[in-house]
């Protein structure tokens, strides 16, 4: 028996463009929706149960006023995107990552799944947009957007990557790693990958790759712990072996404090329901003195009195500057 495919893809189409509609707009009669699809009020009612099967939840009204409209579901559907709305889309997902706090790494595993989807010419506009678009709030330690796109792809399709990388002292040097986890600390962004030169974990700051290249797929390894625990400590080692150092005891427990507490401040650790040791790095009285402030709560210097006249002396100044002016 022979078959055309014929009605079936015009069905399919139907669908995609009725569904368009409704995403478009709040409210259609099924006047409407019949000139829009040139279909009787049959088959527009056919293709709006083919919708409610697929999970799409469109609710009728019938009388004078009433129509379609798409509702609110338990889940959200499959969105349709028209090629402006596409470009949008992208391009504040590209200034979320790298200036709306919380929300950097989901925008950039978002700008990863639509890297793949993008028509060539709609990434041209998004880049010609993009290219003349200034962002004031990027820190100068933020990696490129295109370069956390393509990180966050390598890590979801399991692709080798061939890095150029200059570790903190600016030495440069070539890898080859297998990506698993690309990490946000709030104002920096670690790649956690096996380093295969080194044949171990290493974690790798995103704004010190200067060239990336992917390469073939690999079968991932597990990892042997947390990761986040992992990348909390590794971070902590770093901090705890450069620059100026301080310790402060913060009034307030460490499982209270942890929550609001931002990251980059230092490495809090447990002492007592009612306080908390906080260590703090900088490489300035200045920084140090910024990063206490952005604690939020009451603290007591315990370590590092050699560093009191430096920070007294910038607090002073920041007095002096809120003095109010003469007469």
């Amino acid at each position: 028996m022979g078959f055309t495919l014929g009605p079936m893809l015009k069905t399919s189409t139907r669908l995609l463009r009725l569904l368009s509609l409704l995403q478009s707009r709040r409210h259609w009669t099924g006047a409407e929706l019949c000139e829009r699809l040139e279909v009787d009020a049959r088959t527009v009612r056919r293709d709006v149960d083919r919708l409610r099967e697929l999970g799409y939840p469109v609710q009728a009204s019938a009388g004078v006023g009433g129509g379609y409209r798409l509702a609110a579901g338990a889940s959200l559907p499959p969105l349709l995107l028209d090629d402006d709305e596409a470009v949008a889309m992208v391009v504040a997902l590209r200034s979320a990552a790298s200036s709306v706090a919380r929300i950097e790494d989901t925008a950039v595993g978002l700008l990863g799944k639509l890297d793949q989807l993008l028509p060539a010419r709609l990434r041209r506009r998004v880049g010609a947009l993009y290219s003349v678009t200034l962002s004031l709030g990027q820190s100068q330690e933020s990696p490129d957007v295109d370069t956390l796109t393509e990180l966050a792809g390598a890590c979801r399709d399991h692709r080798l990557l061939e890095l150029d990388y200059s570790d903190r002292g600016g030495r440069a040097s070539s890898r080859t790693i297998e990506p698993l986890r690309l990490v946000n600390s709030g104002r920096r962004w670690y790649l956690l990958a096996w380093d295969r030169s080194r044949d171990d974990w290493r974690l790798f700051r995103a704004d010190r790759i200067r060239s990336l290249r992917c390469g073939g797929g690999f079968v991932p390894r597990k990892f042997p712990e947390d990761v986040a625990a992992y990348v909390q400590r590794s971070i902590s080692q770093v901090i705890s072996g450069e620059g100026l150092r301080v310790r402060v005891r913060l009034r307030g427990s460490a499982e209270t404090l942890a929550p609001t507490l931002p990251p980059w401040c230092g490495v809090l650790e447990h002492i007592d329901d009612s306080s908390s040791l906080l260590h703090v790095r900088g490489d300035s009285a200045e920084e140090i003195l910024a990063l206490l402030a952005l604690t939020g709560v009451e603290f007591e210097l315990i370590d590092g009195a050699e560093r009191v006249a430096q920070l007294r002396e910038v607090a002073q100044r920041l007095l002096r500057g809120l003095e109010p002016p003469a007469g």
